[in-house]
């Protein structure tokens, strides 16, 4: 793992429809010079409007946006190739989960300040942006820089639906939720979650209901189904009840998984 934990990187609201947009051009093949201009055109009266900064918000939400699905770092190649095919076959209400993933596994803050929302909301039910805040502080720094990337990000949420403003300022409330069922979708989920980590590796029954995920319900799989869906997994078994899901050595390239009989 490098040192993307560590990175930032999410400074401006990202709405879902956007990204779908952006991934929409990468399918239909066009090149990062076309995807770029087309997302200019596509945000010109949505952001920045009027300004005169170089490099303005809508420079900064267009560059978060190829980084997710075009600028993507090597090791993230074979996730995204498979979240775009992803794309093109599952269901409408399913496609969230995807861009999801792909956004934990670009920037891990999305995934650092989802974990903290998702604590919140299964302790308190309602979860206080402030509370966030502090807590993303306390790993990143106390920067305003991470202040401010965290409401970004906890906007971000409410444009997606999946937190809903309450009557109480800066408070929210769980928005939708999906129950997910697809082998394939939630082994691909579960290695986007592993990239947003720091070692790659987590137990599987603290991955199925990571609260970094707090949108989404995963049916309950077996590491052993979950390894055999996706070729950049590897399972690691300590006991009966404490296997070891982690990505392998060799998942940037997607290389087939070997048969190897000393990791069960």
């Amino acid at each position: 793992m490098n040192n993307r934990q560590q990175q930032i990187g999410f400074s401006q609201r990202i709405r879902l429809e956007w990204l779908q947009q952006t991934a929409n051009l990468v399918l239909a093949g066009n090149d990062k010079g076309a995807v770029n201009s087309l997302l200019q055109e596509l945000l010109k009266d949505k952001v920045s409007v009027g300004g005169k900064a170089v490099r303005g918000n809508k420079e900064k939400a267009i560059t978060i946006l190829m980084k997710i699905w075009l600028n993507v770092p090597g090791e993230l190649k074979a996730v995204r190739d498979d979240g775009l095919e992803l794309l093109k076959t599952l269901p409408r209400k399913d496609q969230i989960a995807v861009h999801w993933g792909m956004a934990m596994a670009a920037y891990p803050f999305w995934a650092t300040v989802a974990a903290n929302t998702g604590r919140l909301l299964r302790l308190q039910g309602t979860v206080a942006a402030a509370h966030v805040q502090r807590r993303v502080r306390e790993q990143y720094g106390e920067r305003e820089t991470v202040s401010r990337a965290a409401r970004r990000v906890i906007r971000s949420f409410v444009d997606w639906g999946v937190l809903n403003e309450t009557t109480e300022k800066g408070v929210y409330g769980q928005g939708l939720t999906r129950s997910i069922d697809d082998p394939r979708l939630i082994s691909w989920l579960i290695e986007a979650s592993l990239h947003a980590r720091s070692n790659g590796s987590a137990a599987i029954k603290d991955l199925l209901v990571s609260p970094s995920i707090f949108p989404f319900h995963l049916m309950h799989l077996s590491a052993e189904l979950l390894v055999s869906v996706s070729p950049r997994l590897d399972l690691l078994r300590h006991g009966l009840d404490d296997d070891l899901v982690m990505l392998r050595q060799d998942s940037a390239v997607g290389s087939p998984k070997k048969k190897e009989g000393n990791n069960r």
